[in-house]
């Protein structure tokens, strides 16, 4: 199992980005995968999750109506799109997969990727 993020970078506030997170070793349809953000010391925060067979998606009320996730299956790609960011936006994000069919909160049974760093100028 593999994941790989990529799409992060510099950018204004009220620009977009996109981040992509490319799956191995498993059908991103099958299970859950979520964006997350894990700022230093704490425990991880959900940023966004789409349930397998996109039975549901969580959006953390920070970015409801700016953020969209969706997934590609053919390309087995989770993506993220941010549009209207702001510097409180500035994270590293992280592609999760719990290997279950929703995002819960047991870090232990999560698959993560590198991380792609997402910076918001003012």
């Amino acid at each position: 199992v593999q994941l790989v993020e990529s799409g992060g970078g510099l950018v204004q506030a009220g620009g977009s980005l996109r981040l992509s997170c490319t799956a191995s070793g498993f059908n991103v349809d099958d299970y859950a995968v979520g964006w997350f953000r894990r700022d230093p010391g704490q425990s991880p925060k959900a940023v966004s999750c789409l349930s397998a067979r996109n039975s549901s998606i969580y959006y953390d009320d920070s970015v409801k109506g700016r953020f969209t996730i969706s997934k590609d299956i053919t390309k087995h790609v989770v993506y993220l799109q941010m549009n209207n960011l702001s510097p409180e936006d500035t994270a590293v994000y992280y592609c999760g997969a719990p290997f279950t069919p929703h995002c819960g909160t047991y870090w232990p049974g999560y698959y993560w990727g590198q991380g792609t760093q997402v910076t918001v100028s003012s």
